[in-house]
């Protein structure tokens, strides 16, 4: 089959970003061909359809959600705006759908959570109008995020975040989500959870791998805490700032993304609150993406695996997570791993018997004690990790992904067929 990613970015080292590239691959080694729709892409060109409006950093999309989501009342030319955009967007969506001759759309996160409302809206018309098969893959809602809480969009998130269609089939990554949209919508969704290649061990840590520190200015007598996540609040990056003081041994605090679509109040933060405490921060995220490559200026970009490897520790003190892609990004590169019990990992990831170093609100005497220990007998977290990845490869493997992913596809032509 011919499938057709849609979103408003497929590039870089975000989750839906990732995660999308995981589905592709497995649909690809399935022998289906995948081909890509966003505002921002780095997916082979000759499968490419980039439309710069599908961008939720596009101007006019800053200035649609800038009034709809600061108070309850929006402006006639808003949704003059938002109307013209949707009739442009179901254009180009219709356009990728022919250039491409596309048999199913796989929509990630457009129909999730609102940060291009006229691409959802878009999909929604067109979805409607042709009946193609259609995937809806929810990574996150409006109802999670509380700059979501106050709108002037209610007619536009219950037509489309996320549509009530019963030929659209709709999958959560958490099990709180499946039960959110159940009550929120009526409607049923299918779980499936992030992945990793855990069936095919990563590959070892090689010269480009050695040669990070030395490239990004970290001594080797350094202990490098990462934190490979994007800087947001929820995030709490404050508390691997705190963790790094009371270690009290030389640290570096290494970010490999940005702040992405929630400005950069946060960021200013923690570069005062790194000074304030005397903790070495390096925000790199220039310096990485999922894959390696050279800039235009001849420095090296590193992959996340390169990170991974060369950290000491991974710090995750997230307080929301629809699921935790460095959880898992840990555990399969084998790192050890300090992490807050946010709630999905309670309810659906700790059960398993997953092992790591976990607190809840702020970072204690005993944390920091227990990630000294763990930090200075490398065989205790060589058995742990070898526990958890072993873990990894029963529960979030590409073949788990496989079999769900071959049987919702199966489920969609069947509905179109039927």
């Amino acid at each position: 089959m011919k499938i057709g990613f849609v979103s408003t970015r497929l590039a870089g080292t975000d989750g839906v970003s990732l995660e999308s590239a995981k589905w592709a691959q497995v649909l690809c080694e399935n022998g289906h061909q995948c081909f890509y729709f966003a505002g921002e892409l780095d997916r082979p060109p000759e499968h490419s359809y980039l439309v710069p409006e599908a961008h939720f950093k596009h101007p006019l999309i800053e200035q649609i959600n800038a009034d709809l989501f600061d108070d309850i009342y929006r402006s006639p030319s808003t949704s003059e705006t938002v109307s013209a955009l949707r009739r442009r967007l179901k254009q180009h969506i219709r356009c990728f759908v022919e250039q491409f001759q596309l048999d199913l759309l796989i929509t990630e996160n457009a129909l999730s959570i609102p940060m291009n409302v006229p691409l959802g809206l878009a999909l929604t018309e067109y979805i409607t109008e042709t009946r193609i098969p259609a995937i809806a893959h929810h990574h996150d809602f409006a109802w999670e995020r509380p700059r979501f809480a106050l709108h002037a969009a209610e007619d536009y998130l219950k037509a489309a975040f996320p549509p009530a269609m019963p030929f659209i089939h709709h999958v959560v990554i958490n099990s709180y989500a499946a039960e959110q949209v159940a009550l929120r919508t009526g409607m049923r969704s299918t779980l499936v959870p992030n992945v990793m290649p855990f069936e095919n061990s990563p590959p070892k840590p090689d010269e480009i791998t050695r040669s990070l520190r030395p490239e990004l200015g970290i001594d080797e007598d350094e202990i490098l805490l990462l934190q490979p996540t994007r800087i947001v609040p929820r995030k709490r990056i404050e508390r691997s700032i705190e963790l790094a003081r009371k270690l009290e041994q030389p640290c570096c605090l290494l970010i490999t993304h940005s702040s992405g679509d929630e400005g950069e109040a946060y960021f200013r933060y923690l570069v005062e609150y790194a000074e304030l405490l005397k903790v070495r921060i390096l925000f790199a995220a220039d310096r990485f993406n999922h894959e390696r490559r050279i800039t235009a200026e001849g420095k090296p970009v590193f992959s996340l695996a390169d990170a991974y490897y060369a950290a000491d520790l991974v710090t995750y003190p997230s307080t929301l997570e629809g699921f935790g892609n460095a959880f898992l990004e840990a555990i399969y590169y084998r790192r050890p791993l300090l992490m807050s019990r946010y709630e999905i990992f309670k309810t659906d990831i700790q059960p398993k018997g997953f092992e790591v170093i976990s607190f809840e609100d702020f970072i204690a005497d005993d944390t920091v004690q227990a990630v000294k220990n763990l930090l200075a007998n490398p065989d205790l977290y060589t058995k742990m990790a070898d526990r958890n990845y072993h873990l990894g490869l029963k529960y979030y493997s590409y073949s788990v992904l496989c079999k769900r992913l071959c049987a919702l596809i199966e489920q969609s032509c069947e509905h179109k067929s039927g």
